[in-house]
């Protein structure tokens, strides 16, 4: 029962990390289906997005700057698709990719020479950045929120992708690109909505993480983006549902592994801290190798057959 009570706020803080992640591993997981693209950049759209919070919300009221930040966000994201993605469509998938390395590189040296590297503060918040007491613990708003919030965006993108034309079409372009293009399927469409959907999930996903972390720095999004990407290929990158499950089981691990001494110490294993807390990064790029090496295709990944 001890070992619960001191594990659970770590349990509950990774979940909330974890939707956070979901919401990023998405935009991976949706361009990759479609483009058989890992956009690299994806991580730093999400870290642009929290400095365009910090600036807008010292000149605007914060009813006006939130949804301005998640439009300006789903605009970059249409542009990045539009004039990086877009003119190397039958380029050879190597140079998309280093363009997507160049867009991330560009994005964080933009940052950089904008903030001089300078941390900035992020915003708090009213309401979702207050303090509550749940199980007798104290954690912020947002740490409840984020799991709801992740599930039930995750819930209605099912039914847009389920349900609607826009979706039909998704569907298909996933399945064969080519043959999509032939039946008269308006593949630029397609692409550019799979590009707004996922920079609108990071947009809500860098407002919810920079609540519970609000420092910015233009690193801020690659350790987010890598391990969202982690997650989006240990759930089975394509899948959307398995992007969000890996994405909450790495939120957990990591937050027990940052909180494993004090869980030992209190429940009298060892005496004193041993620095376990720095193996936390570590384990979710070891996950990575594992889940390569037994299951290259991920927990819900389609095997799949190259067409001679």
């Amino acid at each position: 029962m001890d070992v619960l009570k001191t594990t659970l706020p770590y349990i509950i803080s990774g979940i909330s990390v974890g939707g956070q992640y979901a919401l990023i591993a998405i935009g991976y997981t949706m361009v990759y289906g479609i483009l058989r693209l890992i956009n690299f950049a994806h991580g730093d759209v999400f870290m642009v997005a929290g400095l365009m919070m910090v600036y807008l919300a010292a000149s605007l009221p914060l009813y006006l700057a939130i949804p301005l930040v998640i439009i300006l966000t789903v605009l970059l994201g249409f542009t990045i698709e539009r004039v990086a993605y877009k003119p190397l469509r039958a380029a050879p998938r190597m140079s998309v990719m280093i363009s997507a390395i160049g867009v991330s590189y560009l994005l964080q040296n933009l940052a950089l020479y904008i903030t001089g590297g300078l941390n900035k503060n992020y915003p708090a918040i009213p309401w979702i950045s207050d303090r509550i007491s749940i199980f007798g613990m104290e954690t912020s708003r947002v740490t409840v929120i984020t799991p709801f919030l992740t599930i039930i965006l995750v819930f209605l993108l099912v039914q847009l992708i389920n349900h609607t034309k826009i979706g039909m079409a998704m569907r298909a372009v996933s399945r064969d690109f080519e043959t999509s293009q032939l039946m008269g399927i308006q593949i630029n469409r397609v692409i550019s909505a799979t590009f707004i959907i996922g920079t609108f999930l990071a947009a809500v996903g860098s407002i919810l993480f920079f609540t519970n972390y609000p420092g910015v720095v233009p690193t801020s999004g690659a350790m987010p983006g890598l391990k969202a990407f982690v997650a989006a290929v240990f759930g089975g990158i394509g899948s959307i549902p398995g992007a969000v499950i890996g994405a909450f089981i790495i939120g957990i691990a990591e937050s027990i592994i940052k909180g494993l001494d004090t869980i030992l110490i209190v429940n009298g294993v060892i005496d004193e801290q041993i620095g376990l807390a720095t193996f936390s990064d570590a384990f979710t790029f070891v996950l990575l190798i594992i889940i390569l090496v037994f299951k290259p295709t991920g927990l819900f990944g389609e095997k799949s057959t190259d067409k001679v």
